[in-house]
């Protein structure tokens, strides 16, 4: 059975695992010239000392802004959510799952408790690769529509190709 709940510092490094699993699944793309390869350099010292530390102040950051999340099959983490919360809207910046994971409600369980947490009196925004049209279609099932913003940052150029994972924008407007 399926739980999602707050991590613990021992999920830590299979948190690490689902990132790093789901970005390889997902984000190498031909017409993007995002690379496996690219994948794989941006995620080599996943478990290093450093990027564990970093990713465990991310995680366990005591600011009333930021609402992290696991989904947890037994003891297996196989899904991540990340929400922070802005000053004039909410940015929801991950729901990832591992692939044999997917399709089994793992992201509504996760949405169902960020809109519990987050309410709906601000925006909520979502980034997504524009060539990902699973998560595109699975947010719009949530109610969110394309902003028509779309975006290269740099935290998303690639280390070998140098290429850009491409972003677009969708939204939940508030409800005022």
């Amino acid at each position: 059975m399926i739980s999602i709940e707050k991590p613990a510092i021992k999920d830590v490094r299979n948190i690490q695992k689902v990132f790093y699993e789901t970005w390889l699944a997902t984000y190498p793309n031909e017409n993007a010239g995002v690379t496996t390869e690219d994948i794989e350099e941006k995620f080599k010292n996943r478990f290093s000392k450093q990027a564990i530390q970093k990713r465990m102040d991310d995680i366990f950051d005591e600011s009333e802004n930021k609402l992290f999340l696991v989904a947890k099959d037994g003891a297996l983490v196989v899904g991540v959510c990340k929400i922070v919360k802005k000053e004039y809207y909410d940015q929801l910046q991950a729901i990832y799952v591992l692939p044999k994971y997917q399709r089994r409600g793992i992201g509504k369980m996760f949405w169902n408790r960020v809109a519990e947490v987050i309410g709906n009196k601000k925006d909520i925004i979502v980034r997504v690769a524009t060539y990902n049209t699973k998560a595109i279609n699975f947010y719009k099932k949530l109610g969110f529509a394309d902003t028509g913003k779309r975006f290269s940052e740099e935290n998303l150029r690639m280390p070998i190709s140098r290429s850009y994972i491409p972003e677009m924008e969708l939204i939940i407007k508030a409800v005022k």
